[in-house]
């Protein structure tokens, strides 16, 4: 349904165009397309801050930027690699009218959208299902963490705008390439982190803080880049595949799985999980008496990559605190100089 209320853009890219010239040469691509430098265990440089948007109960910023970056003069205004950036604002608890039902549970509501220039191809100003998808799985990460029974016949609304979403592969493939949509998945752990400082910013009650965390599989690149285009006779003498944290989509050329999870480190649990690809001919690294299935390999490391995105996620909790203590504490001693003076 079209939203004949606005002047929507055109539904053509919003970014610089890719123009042939810049395909046609193998060396110009390579040199290009970004490499990844970090251990298979390290993450991204994460920046969260919270209370940026003084109209919500709370509030946080999330952005993620790109490990690599052009050394070299750039060929053209399209940029190597796209960063993350993510703002949430949290409204409530508030209470429901009269006129709805008796709830005795917190009735939570989460709103995923992107900005028309977030992404690559042009979004529209009405959610389309990818959004609406996203929105399905904060809600189900954030419910496990939430003490709702504390706010019956409450509603408490999370409203999370994607500014910058990273690109589902790299632009020179983004043509001929066919591969899932990857780089939903470090969107989705984004949006985790970024609703669970906002809530925490609001003075909601939670078990733990939940956080986001990503795996992949990448498949083992040969000297020529020819990652998974050998026949089945080759199959045997290729490299397993690499269990990498925090991928970035436009550093590898063939991602055979993903998986996102919403962790809780006090509580050891999971409260979201979303994996995708194919993992039944990964092979385990440790021994034959202690091998693992592929897709548990793939959800332990996105645990991994929860853990050590929660430090940053605590940090941004703890100032968020200390700012709220020192507003109460000048707000009393406003009004203890008022009570003085009269």
């Amino acid at each position: 349904m079209a939203d004949r209320r606005r002047n929507n853009g055109p539904p053509s890219g919003t970014r610089a165009p890719v123009y042939a010239s810049l395909l046609r040469s193998a060396a110009g691509e390579g040199a290009e397309r970004p490499q990844r430098t970090r251990k298979p265990t390290d993450l991204r440089k994460i920046f969260l801050k919270t209370g940026l948007i003084p109209s919500a109960s709370g509030s946080s910023y999330l952005e993620i930027e790109p490990t690599t970056r052009a050394t070299a003069a750039p060929k053209s205004l399209i940029a190597p690699a796209t960063s993350l950036k993510i703002a949430c604002a949290v409204h409530g608890p508030r209470p429901l009218p009269r006129s709805a039902n008796y709830s005795p549970n917190l009735l939570l509501t989460t709103h995923v959208k992107y900005a028309p220039f977030a992404h690559r191809r042009r979004k529209g100003h009405i959610r389309d299902a990818s959004e609406r998808d996203l929105g399905v799985h904060l809600e189900t990460a954030i419910r496990g963490a939430i003490i709702a029974e504390r706010w019956p016949k409450s509603a408490l609304d999370v409203t999370i705008t994607v500014l910058e979403a990273e690109d589902d592969r790299w632009w020179g493939n983004a043509s001929a390439s066919s591969d899932a949509s990857w780089g939903m998945m470090n969107v989705l752990a984004g949006c985790i982190t970024a609703a669970a400082a906002a809530i925490a910013d609001a003075r909601i009650d939670c078990l733990d803080l939940v956080s986001g965390g990503v795996a992949a599989l990448v498949a083992a690149e040969d000297e020529m880049g020819n990652s998974g285009n050998q026949d089945d006779s080759q199959k045997d003498s290729r490299p397993p595949p690499r269990l990498l944290l925090d991928p970035d989509p436009s550093e590898h050329r063939n991602i055979i799985a993903a998986c996102v999870v919403g962790y809780l480190p006090g509580r050891d649990e999971i409260t979201e999980i979303w994996l995708k690809g194919d993992t039944s001919d990964v092979a385990s690294t440790e021994t034959p008496e202690k091998k693992m299935p592929g897709h548990d390999i793939l959800i332990d490391g996105a645990i991994d990559a929860a853990r050590a995105a929660r430090s940053v996620l605590a940090a941004a909790v703890r100032e968020s605190g200390e700012r709220f203590v020192k507003q109460s504490l000048e707000a009393t001693k406003i009004d203890a100089d008022v009570d003085m003076k009269t």
